[in-house]
């Protein structure tokens, strides 16, 4: 083979397999940022972009699915806009968009049970779409205005919602419903059978079991919208960005079980540590990062990562926190052991949603 021939050959394949981008480690670090318009793949052992992939206007929200092979990205417009973005992790390029009308702003993002769950502001909704059949699947409204984040079991049988208007947290639970005893005549005697043509309620066996989607609506601080889960399951935490307060739901009683007057004016995301025992507050208007001890209750420490400090992802062994810091262009690097920030990453401008995408 000629010289010629083999950079020929070099050359094809390269524009085959995409060689501008380097190869993804089995972890990695999404970022998107919100003026570029662009999602940074890095990986967190360097800190360096390995691939930058176009996405839509405003993009604010992404997660990965499962097998850590495809990013979801909300183009969320304040509530106008209607699109999701599939992004291949792979071969770090898009793959399609979804057009979630009519459900309108999609925003918060959660990946369960095989399946994208979204918050529509817009729409005052929580919609699934599913990948395998790419179509929108089933959608519940809330009834509350800007419903804004959402996080789903593991089953997918709970999704949990702030509405950040109306100060409050919707759970949206998968439930088996027993059927009430008809009343008195609506059933026939014992040994008898119905009139002709006619049918008891519920067909000829009566009211059966079901499966519905029972909402509950729980009141929290003004402006609550960032939120998570404790590792555990038990508790619900969420600031108010109006009030600064931190509301603590029981989500097994589904009742509001503690506020703490946190201050933590401007909150904006909210995390909990892998192991449970911390959680971190950002706040937009400050660039201040509180972090509580779950506990006690108990403030540790501020951090002040800049003008305006917004998404929130923390390391899987709990040893570091990115914060996306969108006033000043850059993702913070938190030590969570000596509670210091330690780097900062250009991830593009007005860096906001971040997550993980873990290929096993």
């Amino acid at each position: 083979m000629t010289k010629a021939a083999l950079f020929l050959l070099i050359t094809l394949a390269c524009a085959a397999t995409n060689c501008n981008a380097q190869s993804a480690p089995q972890t990695t670090l999404l970022a998107l940022s919100k003026a570029d318009h662009t999602l940074a793949i890095l990986d967190p052992a360097t800190l360096k972009v390995i691939a930058r992939i176009p996405v839509g206007s405003d993009p604010h929200e992404v997660i990965a699915s499962s097998d850590g092979k495809t990013a979801y990205v909300s183009i969320y417009g304040g509530g106008s806009l209607h699109e999701l973005n599939i992004i291949d992790l792979v071969a770090q390029k898009p793959i399609s968009n979804f057009d979630t009308k009519p459900l309108m702003g999609p925003h918060g993002l959660s990946f369960a049970d095989g399946k994208l769950w979204f918050s529509a502001e817009g729409s005052k909704a929580v919609g699934r779409f599913d990948p395998a059949s790419g179509q929108l699947d089933w959608s519940m409204g809330t009834g509350q205005n800007r419903t804004h984040m959402v996080y789903v079991t593991a089953n997918g049988r709970r999704v949990y919602t702030t509405n950040v208007s109306s100060a409050t947290v919707s759970i949206l639970a998968d439930t088996m419903l027993q059927p009430s005893a008809p009343p008195i005549g609506a059933m026939p005697p014992a040994g008898t059978k119905p009139p002709a043509g006619k049918m008891p309620p519920g067909g000829p066996m009566g009211p059966r079991p079901h499966r519905d989607w029972i909402q509950t609506v729980i009141p929290v601080g003004k402006g609550s919208e960032g939120f998570d889960v404790s590792p555990d399951g038990r508790e619900l935490w969420t600031a108010g960005a109006d009030d600064g307060t931190i509301s603590i739901i029981d989500v097994t009683a589904m009742k509001l079980t503690g506020t703490i007057d946190a201050k933590v004016i401007g909150a904006n995301r909210l995390k909990f540590t892998p192991d449970g025992k911390r959680v971190l507050i950002s706040s937009l208007r400050t660039g201040i990062l509180f972090i509580y001890d779950a506990v006690s209750h108990k403030e540790l420490k501020r951090l002040n990562t800049g003008h305006g400090a917004a998404g929130i992802l923390v390391e899987a062994d709990g040893s570091r926190a990115f914060v996306g810091c969108s006033a000043d262009n850059y993702v913070a690097v938190i030590d969570l052991k000596k509670l210091e920030i330690i780097n900062h990453i250009d991830v593009g401008r007005e860096p906001d949603g971040l997550a993980w995408a873990v290929r096993p």
